[in-house]
């Protein structure tokens, strides 16, 4: 299963509030390539290579439309925001390209680049969070702080920020896109040692958000206590299997052994989640 991810629209706080306008005499000027350095906070770790071709034929035949930022070094430059046009423009074999150039602190250039990458909706929710952890762990930002900076409510920097905590796997599977934003948020109410199995399970049956919720919600459920006059105990092997069973089917599963045998009962709650457990049981539509 692919997935894209969920992100977030209408940013309150655009580029145009960050970067002054040329009414405020922000100039662009054509400089050489060569002379530009990567920005080292650039939030977005990964470019589709035919996207980034194809940018390179359209600037090959119209010309960079939008200038890049970039800040004065002692040696050059370091690009700010722009990343996308800064290496479609190498790749199109341009010698120059047109920019505004502005002191800005690191502080400034993190949050210029991550704010060009919210409003074109350019970065990953794992590329995101690692970029709000930045600006808390090197520049001390409160979550509310961060929010005001990107135009975005406090309570999605804060849900955004506990992706960081999620198991490795899950953490991967989110950047591969083999699972939403909003399958891993449901995933952090599991504890650590569980996420990466019921993440792979969500993936591989091709669970809706939902779907994902509801079972993760299950699975945190406390077994129902056992009348005293008839405890239901189940040996190490099964107990195993209805776990197994109840991850699989995204339902709930209950062993009951006889001394001949003994059944499974799988529940459901709708007829929609009775077509789904007849699909994965059986193999086709109901």
């Amino acid at each position: 299963m692919t997935v894209r991810s969920e992100r977030h629209s209408g940013l309150g706080r655009g580029l145009a509030s960050l970067i002054p306008q040329r009414s405020q005499q922000a100039a662009t000027t054509e400089i050489p390539i060569e002379r530009i350095r990567p920005n080292p906070r650039q939030p977005r770790q990964r470019m589709d290579p035919a996207e980034l071709e194809s940018l390179a034929a359209s600037i090959r035949e119209h010309g960079v439309l939008q200038p890049i930022l970039v800040t004065e070094t002692l040696d050059g430059y370091q690009l700010v925001a722009g990343e996308r046009r800064f290496r479609a423009s190498q790749q199109a074999g341009l010698e120059r390209i047109p920019a505004v150039i502005r002191q800005l602190a690191d502080r400034e250039q993190l949050e210029l680049a991550l704010v060009e990458n919210l409003q074109r909706a350019d970065l990953g929710p794992m590329e995101e969070a690692n970029a709000y952890r930045s600006l808390v762990s090197e520049f001390d930002l409160t979550h509310d702080q961060i929010a005001q900076r990107v135009g975005r409510a406090k309570s999605t920097i804060t849900n955004t920020l506990r992706l960081l905590d999620l198991d490795p796997n899950v953490q991967e599977a989110l950047v591969e896109g083999r699972l939403s934003e909003g399958h891993a948020r449901a995933i952090g109410g599991l504890p650590p040692e569980q996420q990466a199995r019921v993440a792979a399970t969500i993936a591989d049956q091709g669970f809706s958000v939902r779907q994902a919720e509801e079972l993760v919600r299950r699975l945190r459920e406390p077994r129902a206590p056992k009348a005293a006059a008839a405890p239901r105990v189940l040996e190490p092997d099964l107990e195993r299997v209805e776990d197994d069973l109840r991850r699989r089917l995204g339902t709930k599963v209950t062993l009951a052994r006889s001394r001949k045998g003994g059944r499974i009962i799988i529940e459901f709650y709708s007829d929609e989640e009775l077509g789904q457990l007849y699909d994965r049981l059986i193999g086709g539509p109901a």
